[in-house]
């Protein structure tokens, strides 16, 4: 059972009551840029144990009254299809799903920004759509020399050609499907045409990681360069925070090498700037509410091996280069762990070895670790579902969950009416005929029971699996890591 190691209610009181202070100290208008997820945020419950992956919703729940949402899509994104990885979605059906998930819990999403807008028939199309659903769009602009040009930047040929966004709340939350969007130009442009209108009006980021209060070197800031290595961020000690007040806070690359421009920019559209440092602007709470540091650091170290296996397997898909392979294990040496550090790892590749072909290792909250191999009606990682309700049901591995009899149809199905060239069922298709026969097979129920335990279990497969198995494995919470092998030789691996 992993140990919790983080107050999600203090976090929730905390993060709430220091945004409104920030609102206050910029005379009741706050542009808030907001990294990484505001759904789901699985990466933070993953190496701070106690965060609910819900969490940033629900404190910005606590403010609802004051805040709305705007979505930032880069026009650049949307021209080159540009997919987010996390969701499987191009970052303009993203930004959609967006919309929906905000008002469907009640937050106002005031509107939609197309950045590095330049006429891209992409992005007219989808700003067409927008405007049909009745949601309000507005484009900004490419700036020449940006951002390092200042004086074109903060002037009527830089910001001031950009589109001013109307807000009527005291909390805009300017957010986006993914990185690049264009998220903090947005926010400076609204401080430029606001500051023209006699509007007072400030900035702040709020970014979960790297956790600025916690050492350079933490196990949970080194699992935030490993998620994004792709990126090629890099925590560093923030140099401007250092030298303005004596005190050592950690930041990333991006943010210290941006501020001496941030700051420049805030100079000539109020004359000073209110801030001193990059950590000045954030206002991340979750440092305070670590309640045991050494179950965040073995969360995090767990989590270090995970993001390896999945640049590797990225790497064989041609998705990633050697050169982050590289960074990931250079990260894994320096807070000592390694792929012997995963159990499920080695006893999945047991179990291929043993039954000559691909398996799975799913490790239950308790420490027992069942497996599944392949076999001529299952795949390994609908098999060890299988074996993994039993075992957590308390159930005969003798008796079958679903009788050959239904199996056997649903493999002709796929493969003579279908068209389909594997017969063995996956994830999603066994737990469709399991919920079935929960219906007539009470033993079969007592299992569908117990798919709630296996959120938080740790998984890997000796061969990289399909996206369907993948999928199924995400929703269901488990952490799962695969080999970076296929299982066939096969070019095409979709199925």
């Amino acid at each position: 059972m992993q140990k919790i190691g983080f107050d999600n209610d203090k976090y929730l009181k905390m993060q709430s009551e220091h945004i409104r202070e920030r609102i206050e100290s910029f005379g009741g208008k706050l542009y808030l840029e907001f990294g990484g997820k505001l759904f789901d945020d699985n990466h933070a419950s993953r190496v701070l144990p106690g965060f609910a992956p819900d969490s940033k919703i629900r404190m910005l729940m606590k403010l609802k009254d004051h805040a709305e949402i705007i979505i930032v899509v880069s026009a650049e994104a949307i021209e080159q299809n540009k997919v987010h990885a996390a969701v499987g979605l191009t970052y303009d059906m993203d930004a959609l799903r967006l919309i929906d998930a905000f008002t469907g819990i009640g937050l106002l999403v005031g509107s939609v920004v197309i950045t590095h807008y330049k006429g891209q028939p992409a992005a007219d199309k989808f700003i067409s759509r927008l405007e049909n659903l009745g949601v309000r769009v507005f484009r900004h602009y490419p700036i020449p020399g940006y951002p390092s040009n200042t004086k074109l930047i903060v002037s009527e040929d830089g910001y001031g050609k950009n589109d001013y966004i109307e807000t009527e709340r005291s909390l805009v939350v300017v957010t986006a499907p993914g990185p690049g969007s264009g998220k903090m130009a947005t926010c400076l442009s609204q401080l430029y045409h606001d500051n023209l209108r006699g509007i007072k009006s400030g900035y702040a980021k709020f970014e979960t990681f790297p956790i600025w209060n916690l050492p350079l070197n933490h196990p949970v800031n080194i699992a935030y360069e490993a998620a994004t290595v792709d990126l090629n961020d890099v925590n560093m000690i923030d140099p401007f925070h250092l030298d303005a007040y004596g005190e050592t806070t950690v930041n990333y690359n991006r943010d210290v090498e941006i501020f001496p421009v941030l700051k420049l920019i805030f100079e000539e559209i109020y004359g000073s700037c209110p801030y001193k440092s990059p950590t000045d602007m954030g206002v991340n709470m979750a440092g305070y509410c670590i309640t045991d540091d050494e179950a965040v650091s073995e969360a995090a170290k767990k989590e270090i091996v995970r993001r390896y296996y999945s640049i590797v397997c990225k790497r064989t898909n041609g998705s990633a280069k050697d050169s982050e392979v590289y960074k990931m294990e250079l990260l894994m040496n320096k807070v000592g762990v390694g792929t012997t550090d995963r159990p499920v790892v080695a006893a999945s590749l047991d179990k291929a070895h043993a039954t000559n072909g691909p398996a799975m290792a799913i490790e239950l909250s308790d420490g027992r670790i069942v497996t599944g191999k392949t076999s001529l009606l299952l795949g390994s990682s609908a098999s060890a579902l299988l074996n993994a309700l039993k075992v957590l049901g308390g159930i005969n591995d003798e008796i079958h969950l679903i009788p050959p009899v239904v199996i056997e149809p649903l493999s002709r199905l796929k493969t003579e009416q279908l068209g389909g060239h594997n017969p063995r069922l996956h994830a999603d298709e066994v737990l469709v005929a399991l919920a079935i026969s929960a219906t007539t097979n009470p033993v079969a129920a007592l299992a569908m029971k117990q798919l709630d335990k296996l959120r938080g279990c740790e998984a890997h497969s000796s061969v990289m699996v399909t996206a369907v198995d993948s999928g199924i494995y995400r929703k269901l919470g488990i952490n799962l890591t695969q080999e970076p092998v296929y299982q066939t030789k096969k070019l095409f691996h979709a199925q």
